[in-house]
C-alpha cells in the first residue's frame, strides 16, 4: 500500500488554501498527479507545511514528521509537492532539492488539477 505525504507552502496552507481542500479532493478522487494511484490502495498520512520562507526548516520538519509517526510505524512511500510550492514558491528549486535529498522515497511535483485560470473572473 502506498502512503502519501503532501508538502505545501506554510503561508498558503495557513492563509490562502482553505483547509487544503483541493489537495484533499484531488487525492480522494485520484485526480491530477494522484491519478497514478487509480488502481492501488493508497492512504494520505500527512499534510506538512514547509516551515515558512525561505524553506530552511523543511529538513527538520521532515525529521519531526518521521519521529512523530515512528511509534505507529507509519512512514511515507511517496511525497507529493503541492502546487502552492511547485507553481508559486520563489524558493521552490532549493526547497524541492532539499526534499528530494532527504525524503528517501519518490518525490512527485504536483497534486491536484484544480487550478483556476482566472480566480477573479
Amino acid at each position: 500500500m502506498e502512503k502519501v505525504l503532501i508538502i505545501g507552502c506554510q503561508r498558503a496552507m495557513d492563509d490562502v488554501c482553505i483547509a487544503c481542500s483541493r489537495c484533499l479532493v484531488g487525492f480522494n478522487r485520484k485526480a491530477g498527479e494522484f491519478e497514478k494511484y487509480k488502481d492501488q490502495d493508497v492512504e494520505l498520512i500527512g499534510l506538512l507545511g514547509c516551515g515558512g520562507c525561505p524553506g530552511a526548516a523543511i529538513v527538520t520538519r521532515m525529521a519531526q514528521f518521521k519521529l512523530w509517526n515512528a511509534p505507529m510505524e507509519e512512514k511515507p512511500t511517496k511525497v507529493h509537492i503541492a502546487p502552492c510550492i511547485v507553481d508559486h514558491c520563489p524558493h521552490k528549486d532549493v526547497l524541492i532539492k532539499k526534499i528530494k535529498a532527504k525524503a528517501g522515497v519518490e518525490v512527485i511535483e504536483g497534486t491536484h488539477p484544480y487550478k483556476p485560470d482566472n480566480i477573479y473572473a
